[in-house]
């Protein structure tokens, strides 16, 4: 009997030890502990099994009863893992929850392995934000089944519906095969009912379960835009960039930084950051030291209105590619100040080409705006101007050259891009943090949006595809209403338009349109390869002895003379300037 119950205890203790069944927390018992149960008593059963018949089999006697071996094996699996379900089920009842109150109801939309990760992360989160109310799938073969006890809803309507039907207050988004278009509207249709949406990236892409719940964010409104994402041309990029002396100017900025950092990941030699702002420089240096070792860093603080302080930078690093994003870009400013529009946007847009063909640099991108276009204000007609000057120096270069110029000149038009310094977004979030009203100038005011990223990618890939003289203008997607915008902004952060945060119209400010455009009047669309960039054609190129004498004769009214004679003098070189809702609106018609 005393050998019986020893060979027994070492058998079984032996296969605990060998499965490590006694490692794992038992609040936190999952399938694998079951299986390891499961595993270590059959074989527990196997061997006793064997050593049964072998003192059966020469020694004529049996140490356990077959049957009771079984019926042994059967209670020790159950009774051990019975014991894990109860402790994890009070675990998670009693101490794991805390204030169930106020844990948020949420459904998960999805039902695939990144649905069911997310869940159970949500589960062992401590402490808890979240309790899974079930899953929503498109399709409706699964509404019978449950996934870790919650329910599948097929969504036949809208997911609004699902969360009151369970009485739920968000939405998480899981579901990566989602069309941009079906995103939205579940976004939207779930803001208007008042309710929270969350959205996670790839789980593939993150490590732990914490890692899991800690990467749920809220929708942002860059989220809601219906745009395809951007396929670029990384081999014609490469081939202009790898290897080569980059110089950014405006590299501070927010495109200008988000240039930065993706001309970094092409391999140039050097980049030579290019800024007058001290402090935003030093961040973005910080930022960006230790992103690629192979690339050297060049921070420059200096001003591009300073001609001999640019050429020495051009003698001392010898930059082949040149991205010009430097600029003042505030409507209502420039209109105060036009002198400092024309000296930062006008004549240090020339002083950066000139020193290009100077000092043979390969290609020179421009970054314009939409506000050139019939500009209406003194911003965009100064960026027109730009634009007429290196467009006419590229022309005059390919007429003196009897092979392809040294130099390439190139010109990037877009729109307003959403969250870069003083643009809506930012200013929308600061008035919806601080409790409104959100400011709005027109109720029908509308504008074209694209993201930083989006829009310094396809800077990137019109700079490598141009031959030189051409107006890259890019497909901003549909035109957004601003006081959409602001509404969707405020729902986004859990208000409601109009009652819990005010949307007051203020008026259009001096120089400000409804709308903006992307082509003049006597332009057309030329395609490219890419169909998200086209070519504006301009019939009419100014010839450069009359641009540069213009240029010459506007920079002394902007040292010397008045608002209104450098105002007069912007609409002589730019016709089609009319000014809007501004002082400078009775030179129309002089």
């Amino acid at each position: 009997m005393a050998v019986s119950i020893s060979l027994y205890f070492c058998v079984n203790v032996f296969f605990f030890w060998a499965y490590r069944t006694y490692s794992g927390i038992i609040r936190h018992s999952s399938y694998v502990d079951a299986l390891k149960l499961f595993f270590a008593q059959f074989f527990s059963y196997a061997l006793l099994l064997a050593i049964n018949y072998y003192f059966f089999t020469f020694h004529d006697r049996k140490l356990f009863l077959n049957t009771g071996l079984v019926i042994n094996g059967f209670l020790s699996f159950s009774f051990l893992f019975l014991y894990r379900v109860i402790v994890k089920q009070t675990y998670e009842r009693y101490f794991n929850l805390g204030d169930t109150t106020k844990l948020t109801r949420a459904l998960i939309f999805g039902t695939d392995a990144n649905a069911i990760a997310l869940a159970n992360a949500l589960q062992t989160e401590v402490p808890k934000r979240f309790k899974v109310t079930g899953f929503i799938e498109k399709s409706s073969q699964n509404t019978t089944k449950r996934i870790l006890n919650a329910p599948i809803l097929h969504m036949k309507g809208s997911a609004a519906a699902l969360l009151i039907e369970t009485n739920s207050e968000a939405l998480i988004i899981v579901d990566k095969n989602l069309s941009k278009k079906e995103r939205s509207r579940i976004v939207e249709d779930c803001l208007e009912a008042s309710f929270k949406v969350y959205t996670i990236p790839l789980l593939a892409d993150l490590e732990g379960q914490k890692e899991i719940t800690k990467s749920i964010k809220t929708f942002e409104i860059q989220d809601l835009l219906e745009r395809k994402p951007i396929v670029l041309d990384n081999k014609a990029i490469s081939k202009q960039l790898k290897g080569k002396k980059v110089l950014v100017t405006g590299a501070a900025g927010s495109i200008g930084s988000e240039i930065v950092r993706q001309v970094l990941s092409f391999e140039p030699r050097k980049i030579i950051v290019l800024d007058q702002a001290e402090s935003p420089l030093h961040e973005l240096s910080l930022e960006i030291m230790n992103v690629n070792p192979n690339v050297r860093i060049i921070n420059v603080i200096s001003d591009i209105r300073v001609k001999e302080s640019i050429e020495q930078i051009f003698i001392k690093y010898k930059p082949e590619v040149v991205y010009h994003a430097a600029a003042y870009k505030h409507v209502p400013l420039m209109e105060e100040n036009p002198a400092q529009a024309i000296f930062t946007n006008v004549l240090g847009t020339k002083n950066l080409a000139d020193l290009s063909f100077e000092y043979d640099v390969e290609r020179f991108v421009m970054v314009s705006t939409d506000k050139a276009v019939n500009p209406s204000n003194v911003m965009g007609a100064s960026k027109r101007i730009a634009e007429k000057y290196v467009q006419s120096l590229d022309y005059k270069l390919k007429e003196a050259s009897e092979n392809s110029p040294r130099t390439k000149y190139i010109t990037t038009r877009f729109g307003n891009v959403l969250g870069s310094n003083g643009s809506v977004v930012p200013l929308f979030t600061k008035q919806i943090q601080e409790g409104g009203p959100i400011t709005i100038t027109h109720p029908e005011i509308i504008r074209y949006f694209m993201t930083i990223p989006e829009a310094c990618q396809l800077v990137l890939e019109a700079g490598a595809m141009g031959n030189g003289g051409e107006i890259f203008i890019f497909d901003m997607g549909a035109p957004v209403k601003i006081i959409d915008l602001a509404r969707k902004m405020i729902r986004l952060a859990g208000f409601i338009p109009d009652k819990d945060i005010e949307i007051k119209i203020i008026g259009l400010r001096p120089g400000e349109k409804l709308y903006e455009e992307l082509l003049n009047d006597t332009s057309k669309n030329l395609p490219t390869h890419n169909e998200k960039i086209l070519i504006a054609h301009e019939k009419n190129i100014v010839k450069f002895e009359d641009i540069d004498k213009a240029l010459a004769e506007l920079a002394e009214a902007a040292r010397s003379k008045s608002n209104h004679s450098i105002v007069s003098k912007m609409k002589k070189i730019v016709p089609e300037y009319k000014s809007l809702n501004s002082i400078y609106q009775e030179l129309d018609s002089v």
